[in-house]
């Protein structure tokens, strides 16, 4: 009998209840994901033994053979190993994850994580049995649980992580409607390569697999590499990928703007799309290393220590493939006005017109993030039609409002990506800039420079009005980020 989505999702909830009051919620996926993904290896092992004994009329040392099995479970590290096991029990878990990572170092080395399985005093014996039973309780094999539905289910334990804890969620999840829309825009092919530079757990390089699927294309051609520099999220990244069935991906460790992974040569590796929602203004980035950037990712400057998005944003546009390369990152709306040194690169990038929309979503819908953050759009060659253009598009009022944080739903995303593939004005959503208009704004890519919220009543003294008041309002955000970093320098304001 198969499992249905809800009974699957309910259990998986049910594993972080056990643990709550033991394990901080900010650590939940540090243990549940890993049990999850062995338990999900040990059945499909089971089922690849069971038919391979079939086939060869019970011969067990046939139904052992590594390829008859995607993946090798070493003698004594199977999930009934672990289940039969009453004493250290968190020791003999470390012990089967460690020999299943060697065991298979091309694919799953390092891939169970560093969590502290052997503290008995947060995961005494009595706790980890009970919460091995609890796995025990269904079949997590492909005759049990679909595939799809099995990636569902993770994509909702990684939600309801995020839902825990609020504070820190953006760093690893992306509202599933805006990777949808973020995968629209980048419109990946088959054979193409997908790169995400701080690919989190990978749902927007998973979204691209989802496209072609949906398309009825064959989505194993796609080419996945990603970045991840925390350990725990890559890891489960890595899980995400095997458990929605990828074959050909590359998640690495590491810190992408200090040492990316992937090069060709001396020179960056390219990819045809590439996509991220990086972390937001990062401090201490690494722009000290920058000044003499081995890639040449300066190549319109270095942005400030205190904020590292253009260092994304340039470093997305070295790693994208010509002429078919195309980008997506999602930034905070103070990438889009400050000056200083942001100002003189966003000047440089616009000028190299690369650049081709600019998407103000509505606020409140990233996790831990309350203001508005937007989509920058480039493409490597635009078609001409597109040269020395830029469209703008205020989709702020594109969201569902709840009470603790509002919602951009499917219908929003559909209407947006309407109005960006139409390239067109629209009347108080979406206008066609030249760079000769931007230039005029001094290089600010500031939404409301160019998308007038009016209507064809207003006099034109009070447009201009309304304009030169939202430059003004410019010169007073820009004006409070210095006095915040004032006040932090001092340590009168906390993060």
């Amino acid at each position: 009998m198969k499992l249905t989505l809800p009974q699957l999702e309910q259990h998986l909830a049910k594993a972080s209840w056990i643990l709550k009051g033991v394990v901080d919620a900010a650590d939940f996926k540090v243990y549940i994901f890993p049990l999850l993904f062995f338990k999900r290896l040990s059945d499909v092992y089971d089922d690849e033994y069971k038919k391979a004994l079939e086939e060869s009329s019970g011969d067990t040392s046939y139904a052992e053979l590594p390829e008859f099995h995607r993946f090798v479970i070493p003698e004594g590290c199977h999930w009934k190993d672990v289940r039969a096991t009453t004493k250290n029990v968190g020791a003999k878990l470390l012990f089967a994850f460690r020999e299943i990572e060697k065991a298979n170092p091309d694919h799953l080395f390092g891939i169970f994580g560093d969590a502290q399985w052997t503290n008995k005093e947060k995961l005494p014996d009595s706790l980890l049995i009970e919460l091995i039973e609890h796995f025990s309780e269904y079949k997590l094999a492909n005759g049990t649980v679909d595939l799809d539905m099995l990636g569902q289910a993770y994509e909702y334990l990684i939600k309801k992580f995020a839902d825990l804890t609020n504070k820190k969620a953006g760093e690893f999840y992306t509202p599933r409607s805006v990777v949808h829309l973020m995968g629209q825009i980048i419109d990946p092919h088959e054979g193409e390569s997908v790169y995400d530079p701080a690919c989190g757990t990978g749902g927007m390089l998973l979204q691209s697999v989802e496209i072609l699927r949906a398309q009825g294309k064959d989505a194993r051609t796609l080419k996945i590499y990603g970045q991840e520099k925390n350990l725990t999220t890559s890891s489960i990244a890595r899980m995400n990928m095997f458990l929605h069935d990828v074959q050909d991906f590359h998640i690495e460790r590491g810190d992408t703007l200090r040492n990316p992974a992937y090069y060709d040569g001396d020179q960056l590796a390219t990819f045809d799309c590439v996509i991220a929602n990086p972390p937001f203004s990062l401090k201490k980035w690494g722009d000290d290393l920058w000044i003499n950037d081995p890639f040449g990712r300066n190549f319109a400057g270095v942005p400030p220590t205190g904020s590292g998005d253009l260092a994304w944003v340039q470093h997305m546009i070295k790693s994208m493939s010509y002429p078919r390369g195309r980008i997506a990152v999602v930034l905070p709306h103070g990438a889009l006005f400050r000056k200083g040194k942001e100002g003189q690169i966003r000047k440089k990038i616009i000028e190299s017109d690369v650049l081709e929309a600019v998407i103000g979503l509505g606020p409140n819908i990233f996790y831990g993030a309350t203001l508005a953050a937007c989509i920058l759009v480039f493409r490597a060659n635009k078609p001409d039609s597109k040269e020395g253009k830029v469209l703008f598009i205020d989709a702020s009022d594109q969201v569902k409002v709840g009470r603790a944080q509002n919602y951009l739903e499917k219908d929003h995303a559909d209407k947006i990506y309407s109005w960006y593939s139409g390239f067109k004005n629209v009347k108080n959503h979406a206008k066609v800039a030249s760079l000769k208009d931007i230039a005029a704004n001094g290089w600010s890519l500031n939404i409301p420079l160019y998308v007038e919220k009016t209507d064809d009543s207003i006099l034109p003294s009070v447009k201009k009005t309304t304009v030169d008041f939202k430059r003004s309002l410019e010169d007073v955000w820009q004006s409070e980020e210095k006095l915040k970093k004032i006040l932090k320098d001092f340590s009168l304001l906390t993060e």
